[in-house]
């Protein structure tokens, strides 16, 4: 017993040495919590979702797109159809949309200025990383998967995005003389962090 406790006494101490002289780091080793923080740091991750909010006149499949249902259900915006749609602007028939009082109340904190006169580039969500749920590793590569939900991040995303719908995405990580990192650019058999989250599945519950 006493040689087995010094024999393993001895291999942790040559692992250590190991780990010394290669300039180990937590980041050599790709656990759920490394993929979790790494996954957190990345910008795309972090972009908010952006809503255009358009006013004035609009095509009748920009008037009658999923958002602008919710937006006039709501009571927030307005479309008054034209006889004649302008130049560039297709497929007929055209609407003169407007925010209403309420729809103003709404918006205007979320625009710089003040002005009631769009397109408006309004920030509406942001996600929430709910967890890794699993990890594939192949040598340099691997595939984490996990899963995440839209937080909104004031009343118009509220009314555009349930923040109880949970996606699940999965994105590739490939290992650096630095250690893992979650892929940015395209790298054969891995998704990048823009395309996991573009191609991320609802869940249900």
């Amino acid at each position: 017993m006493r040689k087995l406790s010094i024999a393993l006494l001895a291999a942790g101490m040559c692992l250590c040495w190991m780990c010394l002289l290669t300039s180990c780091s937590p980041r050599d080793f790709l656990t759920r919590r490394l993929a979790t923080d790494l996954i957190l740091q990345s910008g795309v991750f972090k972009l908010p979702q952006t809503y255009w909010l358009a006013t004035g006149v609009v095509s009748n499949k920009e008037f009658n797109s999923p958002e602008s249902k919710v937006l006039q259900t709501r009571g927030w915006v307005a479309g008054t159809q034209l006889k004649q749609c302008p130049p560039g602007v297709e497929p007929p028939p055209c609407w003169e949309v407007e925010l209403s009082p309420m729809g103003a109340d709404v918006v205007r904190p979320l625009i710089a200025g003040g002005t009631e006169h769009g397109p408006f580039a309004i920030a509406v969500a942001q996600r929430t990383l709910e967890g890794v749920t699993g990890i594939s590793k192949a040598g340099s590569f691997a595939d984490v998967e996990f899963t995440w939900h839209w937080s909104p991040m004031n009343q118009l995303g509220a009314a555009l995005y349930d923040g109880g719908v949970r996606y699940r995405s999965t994105v590739g990580f490939r290992k650096y003389d630095d250690g893992w990192r979650a892929v940015s650019g395209g790298v054969r058999n891995n998704q990048t962090m823009e395309e996991s989250l573009r191609n991320a599945e609802p869940l249900t519950p």
